[in-house]
């Protein structure tokens, strides 16, 4: 790399940051949400933790442990408290430097998939369109998991398409056989991210079902037994000390969080979640029903038609909602009957519940305005009317869904160029696999849950400043196969 280069990348190091600090900031000034949803439940576990020693809650004026949330994400506030006090605002910040930071991490990803010649160039564009990224930079504004576990993804990929690589015939593995396997340092990335979320091994799977595919012939299950057992083992080694704390504290063998995050004495609406399930695909409805229940009243008017099958389904939703709202708590009894009428519409339309609305979900989740955490209310329609009432809110909205529509499109169109390139693969399962868990698995379909995928979806969108892929017959080309 000459002189001249070496500047340009300085030059564009040095501006990606500062922009992406502002972007930041602006967010953190503008819009700070340092106490909205779970964030005074992290706080306030980070604090208990750091103050007192206890991993817990204040439960009834005692302060219980509990293993409602895993500790990573906890972790992180205490230490930024230990140094800065009980200010949320200095986690904002901090926040604000680990997704600048990440930005270089992506930068690497980009260039790691993107052809020699034009290396250098599809890493600035990475790192730009990271730096620029409004959709995960507004996450440094919020105390939530978002940030940290991007980061930690990113590295992990990072790592793991490392790992890839050595593993390609012809790879040079000068200096390889000394430290730790990058498998299981890949292994090892993912398990701390998933001390943050604890869906964050959907990475490895994702990893896994590449190199299955690849080395399906029998003379090759050696070397993919060796690259899952490593991976399985780096992931394993910081869940264990977790583990051990709950054995030890609750007397209960859990390596992750529990999957309904309910306090002692508290019980899931398993029967209420299913129900939902079946027709709920929107993040809109999601105020007015799960987020409401045990809570707030639940208006059977606030409910789309599509909640209902029938007058009498509808009729039996609206008796049971009456009796709900006498007492703002879901009995046994009530969850039982939404329970009932989950299987028989599930039974009447399985499509519509196994398909049609994880198919929905997977659209809303990536093609929402992602305004969630800003004073807009996203409403479009009627059009003429919302442009009439609030001009700022429509010019928003539509300026987030065009940010967001440009970004797929990169993304897509460099996934088209590097179609065969050596960790392609590895970052398409990722994406696809992580969309279909949480359209399919998870409760509520919340846009934030996608941007753990968001550091493969820019990696690959920098490729649109790439050459196509072109087939040739030529060794080294040859050698770097699609996984």
């Amino acid at each position: 790399m000459n002189w001249t280069s070496t500047a340009k990348m300085r030059a564009h190091a040095v501006f990606a940051v500062l922009a992406g600090l502002v972007l930041r900031f602006y967010f953190i000034f503008k819009f700070p949400a340092s106490d909205s949803g779970d964030a005074p439940f992290y706080i306030e576990l980070a604090w208990n933790w750091l103050k007192n020693g206890v991993y817990g809650l204040s439960i009834n004026g005692r302060l219980t442990p509990v293993d409602m949330r895993v500790p990573g994400y906890p972790a992180f506030l205490a230490a930024v408290f230990a140094f800065a006090g009980k200010s949320p605002r200095a986690v904002l910040f901090a926040q604000a430097a680990l997704d600048v930071a990440g930005c270089f991490v992506i930068a690497l990803i980009a260039a790691r998939l993107a052809p020699e010649a034009s290396r250098r160039r599809v890493a600035i564009a990475g790192l730009w369109l990271a730096a620029l990224c409004p959709f995960t930079a507004n996450y440094s504004a919020v105390v939530l998991t978002e940030v940290l576990v991007t980061f930690l993804t990113s590295l992990a990929l990072l790592v793991l398409l490392d790992a890839n690589r050595r593993e390609m015939p012809g790879a040079s593995v000068t200096g390889s056989a000394r430290g730790l396997s990058p498998w299981f340092l890949g292994g090892l990335v993912v398990g701390f991210g998933t001390l943050v979320r604890p869906e964050t091994p959907l990475l490895l799977a994702a990893t896994g079902l590449v190199l299955a595919m690849r080395w399906w012939r029998p003379r090759d299950w050696k070397r993919l037994a060796r690259a899952g057992v490593l991976m399985a083992a780096g992931l394993a080694l910081p869940l264990v000390p977790w583990a051990a704390r709950n054995w030890r504290t609750l007397h209960e063998v859990r390596f992750l969080a529990p999957r309904y995050s309910t306090l002692p004495g508290e019980s899931e609406p398993l029967g209420f979640d299913s129900w939902t399930r079946t027709w709920l695909w929107r993040m809109r409805d999601v105020y007015p029903s799960l987020w409401a229940i045990n809570d707030e009243p639940i208006q059977i008017g606030d409910l789309p038609r599509s909640a209902f099958d029938s007058t009498e389904e509808r009729a039996r939703v609206a008796a049971l909602l009456d009796q709900y709202d006498n007492t703002l708590t879901l009995t046994g009894q009530q969850d039982g009957a939404f329970a009932e009428i989950a299987r028989e519409r599930t039974a009447r339309d399985p499509l519509r519940s196994y398909a049609k609305i994880p198919l929905l979900r997977s659209l809303a989740l990536w093609f929402t305005p992602r305004i969630e955490l800003l004073p807009y209310s996203g409403q479009m329609a009627p059009f003429a009317s919302e442009w009439e009432d609030d001009r700022e809110d429509v010019v928003v909205t539509l300026s987030f869904i065009a940010v967001n529509g440009i970004y797929l499109a990169l993304a897509l169109i460099g996934a088209w160029f590097a179609r065969g390139r050596c960790g392609w693969g590895i970052l398409v399962a990722f994406i696809l696999l992580r969309t279909i868990y949480i359209a399919g698995f998870v409760e509520t379909p919340e846009p934030r849950y996608v941007l753990e995928c968001f550091p493969a979806a820019i990696a690959l969108a920098a490729q649109a400043f790439s050459a196509p892929s072109r087939r040739r017959a030529a060794p080294q080309l040859s050698s770097t196969g699609s996984g």
